[in-house]
């Protein structure tokens, strides 16, 4: 199961991208997702930095098992869970 989160229409509000990305990590748990595809865009990069911030957190990291930052496409991450 692949989850997908576009943050094009609330690049502007930081509490909203912020409660976005918890709500789509906790999803992804709930239903033992093996990926996340979030897309940040290009731009300024200031929002890819964002999401990176958001989950390199203590609590967050411990829920997935790695990040990949597209290389074709670099407006774009997966984050990938394993279930035991």
């Amino acid at each position: 199961m692949k989850l997908k989160l576009d943050l094009h229409d609330i690049y502007n509000n930081s509490r909203e991208i912020d409660r976005a990305l918890r709500d789509i990590i906790q999803e992804a748990v709930r239903i033992k997702a093996t990926q996340v595809e979030i897309i940040p865009g290009k731009g300024s990069g200031q929002l890819k930095k964002k999401v990176l911030r958001f989950l390199d957190q203590k609590e967050i990291k411990a829920l997935y098992h790695r990040i990949d930052k597209d290389a074709k496409n670099h407006g774009r991450l997966f984050v990938y869970f394993q279930w035991k």
